[in-house]
């Protein structure tokens, strides 16, 4: 029998270190794993007493083509209310667009990451009743954006660009903070390409991913022989990175022990394999991401304060995606565009009913959760224009919080329905107190959406905003903003 208060996940895989793995993941979550070897096995704990406990599925080594899609089959002709789960090393949309053709709920790619799988998990038990678009896909349009090419023009987010693309020039650490979802590594590898590093690949490790005991050697590389099943030499992510950066995802996840060795490969630009006596000197540029707050973390001695000061040498805050809910017509937009690029897919237009219901949902999971709703309602529409009936949920959920938050109720609003689908987003007049914001304060922000909007041509900037070229760069100066804006 299933253990009490906790939820059963069905672990179809053959390899009982990735069951190891997958159960510890879910214990900490309160997720109870059963353990099969393949579907047939499956299958028969689902028809069994037993069976009744499980709440979703996890099918690893699936393969796209008949033979997945059969295995998807059985398990459907069993339970077919189950959300399941697809685990997989490959990587492309196409795949991910065969997994949901052939009634996958969810695609994860490996290695696994114990917060994208919790995540995918919670999501799809949360929904379990209803049939909808929000269960979030894992794929990725890994195309790099140049900072011209990011979409957004709210003023607290160009106002982050800005300072990014300040910082891409020099060599200085980067914290960038922010939701997940909200486009950290987006922004991450705009300044690595902006930088003199841009000719080299960027280096991600996604520090919340990699079990406690191995995440030194992932990093600093160890020599054989250095701990039971180190067979052979391996070099760790910073020597990968050397010359180029080392985008550091959720860095606030990495054990405190780590941080002492990241921080002195940092303040002296030496590592030192583990099991190894010889130092390397390095020429990385760190860029480190995190959904948490560190400042917060080092009051809860959480995070080393010394760390802390040494990656927040320029800070970029990325603000929510409900912060901004005038970007969400150009962001869809964008989105679709990248999908159509995508092998299977096609180009799909977007009505403004629809990006009305878009844009009254309060997007917990922010421009991931939006490209994989427009992903998935891609992959099943088959019109050539998403309408509003084309994300029932959304629009189900976002009547919702019109009534329980104040936030949806505004977003609802004409006046901001209207501004938001004619891409123009609002400038806030007053501070928080009331009180009415200085001209220079709204003068600054109307340049930076100008710019933004305009993706900083600056003549056609200047021209409508009726100043002349020289009297814009004079402002600009004045105001201190870069033409990255």
């Amino acid at each position: 029998m299933r253990p009490d208060a906790t939820r059963c996940l069905l672990l179809i895989d053959d390899e009982p270190a990735q069951r190891r793995l997958v159960s510890a993941i879910g214990a900490r979550a309160g997720w109870w794993v059963m353990g099969a070897p393949d579907v047939e096995a499956a299958q028969k704990i689902l028809l069994e007493e037993q069976g009744a406990d499980v709440d979703a599925i996890l099918l690893d080594h699936w393969m796209p083509g008949p033979e997945g899609t059969a295995l998807i089959e059985q398990l459907r002709t069993v339970r077919p209310e189950l959300p399941l789960l697809i685990l997989t090393s490959q990587t492309s949309v196409s795949v991910a667009v065969d997994a949901m053709r052939a009634g996958a709920n969810d695609f994860l790619v490996k290695p696994l990451s114990p917060d994208r799988l919790l995540g995918a998990l919670n999501a799809a038990i949360d929904r379990r009743k209803n049939k909808g678009e929000l269960r979030p896909l894992s794929e990725k349009i890994t195309k790099p954006l140049a900072f011209d090419e990011i979409v957004g023009s709210a003023p607290s987010f160009r106002a982050a660009l800005a300072i990014a693309a300040k910082a891409a020039r020099a060599r200085v650490s980067v914290l960038i903070e922010g939701e997940s979802g909200s486009g950290k590594e987006v922004i991450a590898q705009a300044i690595h390409t902006a930088s003199p590093r841009g000719k080299k690949p960027m280096i991600t490790v996604n520090c919340g991913a990699i079990p406690a005991n191995l995440v030194e050697s992932v990093l600093f590389g160890h020599e054989k022989g250095a701990f039971t099943g180190a067979f052979d030499r391996h070099i760790g992510r910073f020597e990968d990175a050397d010359g180029s950066t080392l985008f550091l995802d959720e860095v606030g996840e990495l054990p405190l022990e780590t941080q002492v060795k990241l921080l002195r490969a940092l303040e002296t630009g030496e590592i030192q394999r583990l099991g190894g006596r010889a130092t390397h000197m390095i020429d990385v540029r760190i860029i480190a991401a995190t959904n948490k707050r560190l400042a917060e973390e080092v009051s809860k001695g959480m995070f080393r304060e010394d760390l802390f000061y040494r990656l927040n040498v320029v800070h970029v805050d990325i603000p929510p995606l409900r912060g901004r809910a005038s970007d969400i017509p150009p962001l869809a937009r964008h989105l679709l565009a990248r999908i159509a690029e995508q092998p299977g897919m096609r180009h799909l237009s977007i009505t403004d009913d629809a990006l009305a219901v878009l844009m009254s949902y309060g997007w917990p999971g922010n421009v991931r959760q939006l490209q994989n709703a427009l992903f998935r309602a891609a992959v099943l529409c088959e019109g050539n224009a998403l309408t509003a009936a084309d994300f029932p949920k959304i629009a189900e959920e976002s009547t919702y919080n019109k009534r329980s938050d104040d936030y949806h109720a505004k977003a609802m609003s004409s006046g901001a329905s209207n501004a938001a689908l004619s891409n123009g987003p609002g400038i806030t007049l007053y501070h928080g107190d009331g009180n009415l914001r200085t001209l220079e304060e709204i003068e600054a922000d109307v340049i930076r959406l100008a710019i933004g909007h305009y993706r900083g041509r600056m003549t056609e900037v200047a021209r409508r905003l009726g100043i002349g070229r020289s009297t814009l760069y004079r402002k600009l100066a004045e105001l201190g903003i870069s033409d990255a804006a």
